[in-house]
């Protein structure tokens, strides 16, 4: 664990990873929290709330289906 990230995280995968290397967890104790599954040590990104629930949103409503 890298020594900027918390000492208690509840990291959830996505349902929206893919078996084409998009593996994506949440931390469900801090929304906005990103980390890349595949590398569970390495950085995080943590958004602040309205740009992560802007992000759900695009997500949700098919905005990235085509990447």
């Amino acid at each position: 664990m890298h020594s900027d990230q918390p000492a208690r995280a509840a990291w959830r995968k996505s349902s929206c990873s893919n078996g084409r290397g998009g593996c994506v967890e949440v931390d469900e104790l801090r929304p906005g929290a990103v980390r890349d599954s595949k590398d569970p040590h390495g950085p995080e990104l943590v958004l602040p709330a309205e740009a992560w629930q802007s992000f759900v949103r695009a997500v949700r409503s098919g905005e990235f289906d085509d990447i």
